[in-house]
C-alpha cells in the first residue's frame, strides 16, 4: 500500500504544480493585456503617428497571449494524461496486491 500512497502524493504534487503554473500564466496574460490597454490609451492621447507602432506591439502581444493559452491547454492535457496513467497504475497495483 506504500506504493499507492507514494503515487497519490506524486499525483497531488504534479497537479498542484500545474495549477500554480496555470495561475501564473493567467496572471501574466492579464497584466500584459492591462499594460497594452494603458499604453494604447496613452499613445492615442499623445500622438497618432505612434499608433502604428502600438498596433504592431498589440499584434505581438496577441500572438504571445495565444501561445500562452495554447501552453495552458497543453499543460492541462498533460495533467489529465498523467492522472489517468497514475489511476490505471494504482488500480493495477491494488488488483495485483
Amino acid at each position: 500500500m506504500v506504493v499507492v500512497e507514494v503515487v497519490v502524493v506524486v499525483v497531488v504534487v504534479v497537479v498542484a504544480v500545474v495549477v500554480v503554473v496555470v495561475v501564473v500564466v493567467v496572471v501574466v496574460v492579464i497584466v500584459v493585456v492591462v499594460v497594452v490597454v494603458v499604453v494604447v490609451v496613452v499613445v492615442v492621447i499623445v500622438e497618432e503617428v505612434v499608433i502604428v507602432v502600438v498596433v504592431e506591439v498589440v499584434k505581438v502581444v496577441v500572438v504571445v497571449v495565444v501561445v500562452e493559452v495554447v501552453v495552458v491547454v497543453v499543460l492541462v492535457e498533460v495533467v489529465v494524461v498523467v492522472v489517468v496513467v497514475v489511476v490505471v497504475v494504482v488500480v493495477v497495483v491494488v488488483v495485483v496486491v
